[in-house]
């Protein structure tokens, strides 16, 4: 498998978001598939953690490309964003969903199950996603899928980027979160 290259990150967020569908995501020796996604394009996103600006928090969205962003939500689950664009731009895509590809035996149906699935947590805020144990990779076989459209899940506070179509996902496929928004 190949693994992406910072200029595959350092692009447009909604590209972005939508080629990392059937790209995997490894963890030491677990494999998903990337099967839904979700797209924060900056600080004007006000569904986005940038939207509230530089803390200590977001700081790694206003990096550079290509590096995780994990963080908690309700106290219980951690959330893996993928940090893109140019250093300063805060954008990142947030992966939802992966199908099951090697040594993965739970649910991987929402963030929070991706993320305690892959055993991903919060020591890996800031990992670089070019190294050599927690990265992205291009498919060992090229596989073609219609990509469907949606509102984001979860940002009711966000007023109109609530209803934006920044929610990416594979039609058809079983291990998509939900798939009737």
């Amino acid at each position: 498998m190949k693994k992406l290259s910072r200029e595959f990150y350092d692009r447009d967020t909604v590209i972005v978001a939508k080629e990392l569908l059937g790209k995997y995501l490894i963890h030491e020796d677990r494999i998903g598939k990337i099967v839904e996604v979700e797209a924060y394009v900056g600080t004007h996103d006000l569904a986005s953690h940038s939207a509230k600006g530089l803390t200590k928090r977001t700081q790694i969205m206003f990096g550079s490309a290509g590096y995780a962003y994990v963080y908690m939500i309700y106290g219980l689950y951690y959330c893996m964003n993928i940090v893109t664009e140019g250093e300063g731009q805060a954008s990142a895509v947030l992966i939802r969903a992966i199908e099951p590809i090697k040594n993965i035996h739970d649910r991987t149906q929402g963030p929070g199950l991706v993320c305690k699935a892959m055993h991903i947590n919060k020591s890996l805020n800031g990992h670089d996603l070019c190294s050599d144990y927690f990265y992205l990779a291009d498919a060992q076989q090229s596989e073609e899928f219609i990509i469907l459209e949606k509102p984001r899940i979860g940002v009711p506070y966000a007023g109109e980027w609530a209803n934006k179509l920044l929610r990416f996902y594979i039609q058809g496929n079983a291990f998509v979160s939900r798939k009737e928004k």
